[in-house]
């Protein structure tokens, strides 16, 4: 972990020998072969790795409340000797419940295990016990599988009790007091050993390394806890940064130069032939990107812009300032759907300008080219550069490509960091360009993309429709389908997307293969189209084909069209168990709707209305601002539900919370360019 590193970092100072948090967790008094195995589950293998390990929370046993003063929903610690305790076993012996009565003189509280039963071995009628939890009754006075310690006599003044203490993840095997009694003993033994990982001054709001590791365990004030995770964070972050400033350092260094200043003899014609003007903050973002192609440094940037915001066009832009520099081009998309569409949009917009286009998927295993270009309405004769269109075959090692000079990665985020590189790799140092149409909150731009300047597109084109979005219960489904249907009769069509291919036995969960059948009987005689990525190509193709022009009139599917899918005439877009999916997620197939000139409608089925997920979709409804939606979606799930599971360069952070943290991330930024500027370490 990289709040780990930063602890070896600190500690390979040539005068601190040995390094004493750099011991392995096995040559500490309290700990043993078995414990070190134990430890080790959590990720715990050295001295350093345990004071890193992050309290879950921490419990104000300074405030001992008296049993008979209890009142209902209230989380409380409470101290009293066991009364009587006692496993009772029911339904045949395949559930249980374990009891224990406390009493500390004022009353009685219940404390109750269900289905654990291994817990009556923790427990023996006359120990004292101290019990935190949340009373969920009052007569009795009850609280259901409290946190508890059974206390001994011997140091429970000191570390256990009467003080703040700290709740720690746990694993089979470990108890809360013998971690905890470790960790006061490590932490006062090693106060001396927490040194200052940076060679610069912080300001003084931020307490000492020293200071935030002892306070982050046995802090003796509230507010120090949070203090303490601050300066931990931003050890974190100035770590982080940086990797992320010496590579892009390293990179300037390095790099050879590739102006690609271009001569506008493409571009003038494309763009004098799209049929519409770009928009302000599109010809703000060219001017951004030609000024780093013109430089000679390799271009570094990341291309934010909503759904429908014109980035598809910024991007050709871009490869025709490149071609027209005399070099070749490659755009890598995530899916085959959305490389055959940009296919399809840049073939159809390069070939009167005689430059050739691609592509390359897994399906066509080698690079393929429908045409040759059409010299006869062609202004210039046939240019040797070309634009390869490819998903994830370009970065085998059978594609190449020589006289590389610029590689755009659409929907960056569907892709590792390991990939982006892989492709780059492809030519030697050419410019980069990613695009997302899935806003990213600063503080997470910052982070993940910090080697890259950012550009904005935040004007969508004139013309575009606002798409109203609703939600609804499964309760409400058929006066929804008879909405869909009278919209299938106005000559409208519609997505209808589900979260899963297959059911798997998911209780409550729909899937497009078991829900096809039922939605072509539902909506006659209108015809129902099936896509998802399980598919072949051709049949893949023969139905988004038959949905642009309208031969199909409602596509049954997954978020596979969540990107890159673009029919005007599509006005509705039902997704079922919508709970299901990230609000991003939503945004973004929401945005496959309002692309023509009609209203446009987003409904959105849930079965599952909890508290979070009304909340989460509630967000959806009022605002069509992709940033803010991106900001709660950070907010509400993390930077690691955010990216998916295939950002696979995302760091693991302990103490810096994304959501929360933007102030930490900038500082962060700023001291690490003082740490490298100077030299420091």
């Amino acid at each position: 972990m990289l709040s780990h590193t930063l602890v070896r970092m600190a500690e390979t100072d040539s005068d601190v020998k040995p390094e004493p948090l750099l011991r392995p967790v096995s040559q500490l008094q309290r700990v043993g072969a078995e414990r070190s195995v134990q430890l080790a589950r959590l990720g715990i293998h050295t001295v350093g790795d345990l004071v890193l390990h992050r309290p879950r929370r921490h419990e104000d046993r300074r405030h001992v409340r008296p049993i008979g003063s209890l009142a209902v929903n209230e989380t409380v610690s409470v101290r009293g000797q066991i009364l009587a305790l006692g496993l009772k076993r029911f339904a045949k012996g395949r559930k249980s419940v374990f009891e224990l009565i406390l009493d500390d003189g004022t009353s009685r509280l219940h404390c109750r295990w269900w289905n654990l039963p291994y817990m009556q071995n923790y427990f023996a009628k006359g120990d004292e016990v101290i019990a935190y939890g949340k009373v969920n009754s009052i007569r009795p006075r009850t609280i259901d599988h409290p946190e508890t310690e059974v206390i001994d006599g011997t140091d429970e003044g000191l570390i256990h009790l009467n003080r703040i203490v700290p709740i720690y993840p746990l694993t089979e095997g470990i108890s809360q007091r013998w971690l905890r009694s470790l960790m006061f003993s490590v932490v006062q033994e090693n106060r001396l050993n927490f040194r200052e990982p940076w060679k610069i001054s912080l300001e003084p709001e931020f307490p000492s390394r020293g200071h935030a590791l002892e306070h982050l365990h046995f802090p003796e004030a509230i507010e120090q806890i949070e203090r303490s995770r601050q300066r931990l964070a931003l050890d974190e972050l100035i770590g982080l940064q940086l990797s992320i400033q010496a590579r892009r350092k390293r990179l300037l260094e390095k790099a050879p130069r590739k102006s690609c200043p271009g001569d506008n003899s493409l571009i003038k014609v494309f763009l004098a032939g799209l049929g519409f003007q770009c928009t302000n903050s599109q010809n703000k973002v060219l001017r951004e990107i030609r000024s780093d192609l013109r430089s000679g440094t390799p271009m570094r940037r990341l291309l934010q812009g909503d759904v429908g915001s014109g980035k598809t066009v910024v991007s050709a832009c871009s490869a025709l300032m490149v071609i027209e520099s005399g070099y070749n081009a490659v755009l890598m998309a995530p899916t085959e759907i959305l490389a055959e569409q940009h296919f399809q949009s840049f073939e159809r917009w390069f070939r009167p300008l005689g430059v050739g286009v691609r592509i390359r998927t897994s399906n066509r295993k080698k690079t393929y080219e429908t045409s040759q270009p059409s010299l006869e309405i062609s202004p210039n004769t046939k240019r040797a550069e070309t634009l390869t269109i490819g998903t994830h075959a370009l970065i085998e090692e059978s594609f190449s490509m020589d006289n590389l000079g610029l590689v755009i990665i659409d929907e960056q985020h569907r892709f590792g960091v390991a990939q982006r590189e892989k492709l780059v790799r492809k030519g030697e140092y050419p410019h980069l360009l990613v695009m997302t149409a899935t806003p990213i909150p600063r503080s997470l731009g910052l982070t993940l993309y910090g080697d890259l300047d950012v550009s904005v597109i935040d004007e969508l084109p004139s013309g575009r429709i606002s798409v109203k979005t609703f939600i609804r219960t499964a309760a409400s489904l058929p006066k929804v389908w008879a909405f869909v249907r009278e919209k299938l009769v106005e000559g409208r069509q519609a997505y209808v997307v589900y979260p899963r291919i297959e059911s798997d036995g998911a209780i409550g969960l729909k899937s497009v293969t078991e829900e096809f059948d039922k939605l072509r009987e539902e909506l006659k005689p209108h015809k129902v189209g099936l896509l998802h990525g399980n598919l072949p190509r051709d049949e893949k193709e023969a139905v988004m084909n038959a949905f642009r022009e309208n031969a199909v009139q409602v596509l049954l599917t997954t978020s596979v069209i969540e990107v890159g899918v673009d029919v005007p005439n599509a006005t509705v877009m039902l997704i079922e168990n919508a709970e299901q999916f990230g609000l991003a997620q939503l945004h973004q197939l929401r945005g496959r709707i309002g692309r023509g000139t009609y209203e446009s409608h987003c409904i959105l089925i849930t079965e599952r209305t909890t508290a979070e997920s009304s909340r989460r979709l509630k967000i959806l409804a009022e605002t069509a601002d992709g940033f803010q939606i991106a900001e709660a979606d950070l907010k509400i799930r993390g930077p690691g539900d955010l990216l998916g599971q295939e950002q696979s360069g995302w760091p693991t952070l302990v103490f810096a919370n994304l959501g929360e943290d933007l102030r930490l991330v900038e500082r962060a930024r700023d001291l690490a360019a003082s740490i490298l500027k100077t030299g420091g370490d």
